[in-house]
Formats: structure tokens, C-alpha cells, sequence
């Protein structure tokens, strides 16, 4: 039986197949823009609107704000893949990234990226606040030149002063609601700075080799374990101590003051284990255990923040 087709005319299987290549790019561009870092972003950026403005925001600044809040930080971080291709490449954990598999080309990648961070000042600006918008434009610069064009391939530090790029939905969130900055934005700006480094640090404990092979300085490189383990035990206990600060700055309630005790005091202990791990010589440190516990730790904080300004007492 012949299965010749008529020229010109599509079948059910070309259109599955476009179907499919429509689906495997969408996948791509989503990865394109870390969705799972934007998720954390947005889980910091959500409660401190609630906070900014004592309870529910304006629906309308909440939407635009979060709205255009991811897709700054999509913005963000497609520029950061484009530019760190060549390392995804040596990386084990970054070989899928759609820029090295060749999903993406890196020209359909700029144009993503520039047509988020267009959109996302447009939304910010139009429907939020123009300062909300100006910091987003500040935090994608900070995020590209500084962080991943500057710091990351020079200096051990680089997740220190790079993860200012992470603080920003903070304050975008506080003047998306206020179009102004006041001092618990502050706060909680330098909340997420001091945890950035306890968060990230065991990370590059658990990848060593792939960002040795990289040639990227992360502090788990160049340092010994219990140096490290150290390192995560001071930014641990100091976004502790930034946590009650906003108790008094912050008018904050009794739920939010057990909650930034409790997970604060259970984030310190898991980074004095890591640190009791590495100096006695244990062959599994479980380093990703501590960077999990700093994701829950930063969420139950954030959610205390928006559930005391719902519910204060």
C-alpha cells in the first residue's frame, strides 16, 4: 500500500512533530530563566508586600509586582546562561542548560532576555511604581555585570557580593506596593545578603569538582572544609541576628518572633553540624542537607513576615 502524501499538504505526523519541537523549545526558554531560583526570589519578594502595606497590597500593584518581578529575574538569569555557556559546558549539573545542548541558540536567547527585561520595566513602571521599576533594571545590571561578568570568575567572594542581585525582589516588593523605601525593606534586603552565603557555600561543597574543572573560585575550592563549615556558621548566625532585628524595626508580633527563633535556631545547628562533619574528617558531609535547610529556613521566615502582617500579634 503506498504512503505517498499529496505535496503541500501537512499530515498528522508533521504536525506532532512540530508539535513536539513548539514544546521542547517552550521547555527551554522556561529553563532559560531558572524557574526554581525564581520561585525563591518571589517567596521573599511576596510576604514583604504584605508587610509594606500592613496587610492585603492593592491586587493590582501585587500582580504587577510579581508579575514583573519574574520576568526581571527570568531577564537576569537567561543573560547569566548566556554568558557563563562556556562553563555550563564543563559542569556536570549545568550540561543540560538548553544553551549548551543547542536547544536555544545564543541570538534566540539574547532576544529573550532583552524582551524580559523590556516588558518587565514597562509592567513595573506602568502598574506598580517607577522606583520599583528602577531597581529592577538595577538588579539585572548588578546581576550580569557585576556578579557574573566581575565577580564570579575572579574572587572568592563572589557569591558574597554577587548575592546583593538576590536581595533586590525585596525591596522591588516594599516600593512596588509604598514607591518608597523604608528601613524593615533594609532589613530584610540585609537578611537575604548575610543567608546568601550560608545558603550557597555548602552548595559548592557538594560541586567542588565541577567548579575546580570550571576554574570558577568558589569558596569550597580554594578553602578547606572546616574553613567553609565556618564560614556557613558566621552567616548563619548573623541572619539570625538580623532576623530578630525587625522585631523591634518592624513592629513584628509574637509569631513571627517564635518562628525567626525556632528555624534561626535550627539553621545555626544544622551549620555547626556541617562544621562538627568537616573537622572531624567524615567522608559524607551531606553539605545539601544544610543548603535545603537554608531554603526552608528562608521561606518559614518570609511567611511569618506576611502571615504576622495579616494576622499581628
Amino acid at each position: 500500500m503506498s504512503t505517498a502524501t499529496t505535496p503541500g499538504v501537512s499530515t498528522p505526523t508533521d504536525a506532532g512533530r512540530r508539535g513536539t519541537r513548539l514544546a521542547v523549545k517552550a521547555k527551554a526558554y522556561v529553563a532559560l530563566t531558572k524557574p526554581r531560583v525564581i520561585e525563591l526570589l518571589l517567596v521573599t519578594a511576596l510576604p514583604t508586600m504584605f508587610l509594606a502595606a500592613g496587610g492585603v497590597p492593592p491586587i493590582g500593584a501585587l500582580v504587577a509586582t510579581l508579575v514583573g518581578g519574574f520576568l526581571s529575574a527570568g531577564s537576569a538569569n537567561a543573560f547569566n546562561m548566556i554568558l557563563d555557556r562556556d562553563i555550563d559546558r564543563v559542569m556536570h549539573r549545568t550540561q543540560q542548560r538548553p544553551l549548551v545542548t543547542g536547544t536555544l541558540s545564543v541570538t534566540e536567547a539574547r532576544v529573550f532576555a532583552w524582551s524580559m527585561a523590556v516588558v518587565s520595566t514597562v509592567v513595573l513602571g506602568v502598574f506598580a511604581t517607577w522606583l520599583a521599576a528602577a531597581l529592577s533594571v538595577a538588579a539585572i545590571a548588578f546581576y550580569v555585570l557585576i556578579y557574573t561578568m566581575l565577580l564570579k570568575r575572579r574572587t572568592e567572594q563572589n557569591i558574597v557580593w554577587g548575592g546583593i542581585a538576590g536581595c533586590f525582589p525585596v525591596v522591588i516588593g516594599w516600593a512596588g506596593v509604598t514607591g518608597t523605601l523604608d528601613w524593615p525593606a533594609w532589613i530584610l534586603f540585609t537578611l537575604v545578603f548575610l543567608w546568601t552565603p550560608a545558603h550557597y557555600w555548602p552548595l559548592s561543597m557538594k560541586y567542588r569538582d565541577d567548579y575546580e574543572a570550571a576554574d570558577v573560585p568558589m569558596l569550597g575550592v580554594l578553602r578547606g572544609k572546616p574553613m567553609v563549615g565556618i564560614q556557613v556558621i558566621l552567616y548563619a548566625w548573623a541572619s539570625l541576628a538580623c532576623t530578630l532585628l525587625l522585631i523591634p524595626v518592624g513592629g513584628m508580633g509574637l509569631l513571627y518572633s517564635a518562628v525567626a527563633l525556632l528555624a534561626g535556631g535550627w539553621f545555626v545547628a544544622e551549620a555547626h553540624a556541617l562544621y562538627s562533619r568537616a573537622i572531624r574528617g567524615v567522608r559524607e558531609l551531606r553539605a545539601m542537607r544544610v543548603f535545603h535547610a537554608s531554603n526552608t529556613y528562608l521561606t518559614l521566615v518570609f511567611l511569618a513576615v506576611g502571615v504576622d502582617a495579616l494576622l499581628p500579634l
